[in-house]
């Protein structure tokens, strides 16, 4: 199976386990100019940027640690664009994670926290 379609399952799986818990889902793969957020949704009034990732392996570490400070930064970048674009700067916004480790999956609430200065 190539990459993509293997990442467009583990999404998919993915998305399955946040309405389980409760998230609506209200945007997939939204692109920015800065990158794209995998999953846009909202929980208890949260607007929730979610990062997906999937390992088959934990060779290189977990699915999670392949989420890089780099990574977040265009995450902000991009969740920054879509409040502006979308005119929501009232609402609470979160940043999660889930992770796709074989069939484990993990979500993680407020995965990494926004610093003053954006970063």
């Amino acid at each position: 199976m190539d990459k993509l379609r293997e990442g467009s399952l583990g999404e998919e799986q993915a998305v399955k386990a946040l309405k389980r818990q409760g998230y609506k889902i209200l945007e997939r793969n939204h692109r920015t100019r800065f990158g794209e957020i995998d999953v846009i949704a909202e929980e208890g009034g949260t607007l929730v940027f979610i990062e997906v990732k999937k390992r088959n392996t934990d060779r290189f570490g977990d699915a999670l640690s392949a989420i890089t400070r780099t990574k977040q930064r265009h995450m902000v970048k991009s969740a920054l664009w879509y409040l502006k674009m979308h005119k929501c700067f009232d609402k609470r916004v979160r940043f999660d994670a889930v992770g796709l480790d074989g069939s484990r999956v993990k979500i993680i609430k407020n995965a990494f926290l926004v610093e003053e200065d954006g970063r």
